[in-house]
């Protein structure tokens, strides 16, 4: 009973931010964006809490654990360094004055703006179309066992409750109810998982007993050497190499990581949110990758054979007392709400204004387009339940493939010609278009033909990391051979960065 107030009161909270941000969600750039002018916590966290779900958490910390023990920790500093401080410092501040410049509050509205080009609108907005349904449906995943663990409540009630909840908030609210609610789901999040490792290294002794055990275990089938899963790289560093790459450099080409850039208020909020952003990514992320790399201390309670990796995580936390088990669930639960939420705006907000508005509907209406938004917030969220509820009655694994493919197919179309765009004049239309196609085809035969692939590339882990390396080669290669964009629309679109604005002398000097 204890544990359902707590879920309640919880709930409540969120559904009554979400309708008392209904008077910032009156317009397009309210709803979407929040009037660009959210603050350095709350974007940070926003920033923080659409990147990390409960993937990470129960799926890619229990895998990435087993596989390579304490040294999966590695892609938790990534994601902390390359995911957040440098995505910050190197995108935050172009990608706000360039969006505002060019009057685009999505991803395909920048690239149609940025080279004068209706085709690289469309055809954006239809992969993200393409590839973010299916990452949705996977924010449900690793929710089953916990709920079942901690209420035995029926997987399909879950995925349905979180489902209406997220609707109901983001319908009414839009980004700015996203915001605050991320904000409240952040520290959720940043308390639950220190919680979490605390309790769960206690059970075995402690942290010094823990790693001394898990330096006596050894797996021949994965490293003959004993001890490898307490090591500083582990059994297989080519491998975690790819992790680190895609779940760190990934962020600066997903449209709904990006777009946090947009809203960010001032030149102030980007310090601090750079700051916030990476120390919460440190805990989170660090946090449970730190956790996972001592699952092999309860593989006497864990068969990955037939119960897979998703199961990992849950079994470490099965015996924790019902308080800590509670947190955990609403952690869980704080993690997939807030980048569900986060994946549908950029879903229903790019389909609306980048493909239906002018293309199916001539002089769109500004109240038409937000009732379409909420509209199409709705069907996602429908279709990602319903997936999530079919992969789990059926066990249908072309959606669990489409799901890892996914981030890669994403960045890897996006990463390059977003970060040359906001730096370099010579960026060409027909490079943008190879990376494009490059990346959704490549990633797409992963699926289909991935025993054709290279043994290393079997992996849509590591193809979609070769996937976002190479799209930073094809760009400037192609546009050396490509006709040169206009010089005047690129000219108007690099005018922003040199308007001169007053500062005070904390800021610079002077003369």
């Amino acid at each position: 009973m204890l544990k359902l107030v707590i879920l309640i009161a919880y709930f409540a909270v969120l559904v009554f931010i979400g309708l008392y941000c209904r008077k910032r969600a009156t317009d397009v750039n309210g709803f979407v964006l929040g009037g660009r002018s959210v603050g350095p916590w709350l974007t940070a966290f926003a920033y923080g809490t659409s990147y990390f779900s409960a993937v990470v958490f129960v799926g890619y910390a229990g895998q990435f654990g087993w596989k390579y023990g304490i040294a999966a920790t590695w892609a938790g500093i990534g994601n902390a360094i390359i995911g957040s401080l440098m995505a910050w410092v190197i995108l935050g501040r172009r990608t706000r004055i360039m969006t505002q410049h060019l009057n685009s509050a999505t991803m395909p509205q920048f690239f149609g703006e940025r080279f004068g080009s209706k085709g690289l609108k469309i055809g954006s907005s239809i992969i993200i179309f393409i590839f973010l349904i299916p990452y949705t449906a996977s924010l449900y995943n690793g929710l089953s066992r916990l709920f079942g663990m901690a209420f035995n409540i029926d997987y399909s009630v879950c995925i349905i409750i979180m489902a209406i909840l997220t609707a109901v908030y983001v319908i009414a609210g839009g980004y700015m109810a996203t915001a605050i609610n991320d904000f409240i789901q952040g520290m959720v999040m940043l308390i639950g998982i220190v919680a979490v490792i605390v309790a769960v290294l206690n059970s075995k002794g402690g942290l010094m007993k823990a790693m001394e055990g898990l330096s006596s275990v050894s797996d021949p089938a994965v490293s003959p050497i004993q001890g490898v899963f307490n090591s500083f790289l582990g059994p297989d560093p080519i491998n975690l190499l790819f992790v680190v790459i895609l779940t760190s450099l990934g962020t600066w080409g997903l449209p709904q990581m990006v777009q946090k850039f947009y809203a960010i208020k001032d030149e102030s909020a980007i310090q601090k949110g750079t700051v916030i952003s990476t120390i919460f990514a440190l805990v989170v992320a660090g946090g449970c990758y730190f956790l996972g790399g001592f699952g092999r201390l309860f593989s006497d309670q864990i068969d990955i054979a037939a119960n897979g990796y998703d199961s990992v995580v849950p079994t470490m936390l099965s015996n924790l007392s019902d308080g800590m088990i509670t947190l955990v669930v609403i952690l869980v639960l704080s993690a997939s709400m807030s980048t569900l939420s986060s994946l549908v705006i950029a879903s229903s907000s790019t389909l609306t204004i980048d493909l239906i508005k002018d293309n199916f509907v001539k002089n769109m209406k500004e109240k038409s387009q937000l009732l379409m938004i909420r509209v199409l917030i709705v069907v996602f969220i429908a279709i990602s339940a319903v997936l999530a509820l079919v992969q789990y009655s059926s066990n249908v694994t072309f959606i669990a493939q489409l799901m890892g493919v996914s981030w890669g197919a994403l960045a890897g179309a996006f990463l390059a010609p977003f970060l040359y765009s906001l730096y370099g004049k010579w960026v060409s239309k027909a490079s943008c278009w190879c990376c494009f196609l490059f990346a959704s085809v490549v990633m797409i035969l992963n699926i289909f033909c991935r025993d054709s692939f290279p043994a290393i590339l079997q992996s849509p882990i590591n193809s979609g990391a070769v996937v976002m390396l190479a799209g930073l080669v094809i760009v400037p290669v192609v546009s050396l051979f490509t006709p040169k964009p206009d010089k005047k629309l690129v000219d108007e679109a690099f005018a922003c960065y040199d308007k001169e604005t007053k500062v005070a002398q904390k800021t610079a000097l002077g003369k």
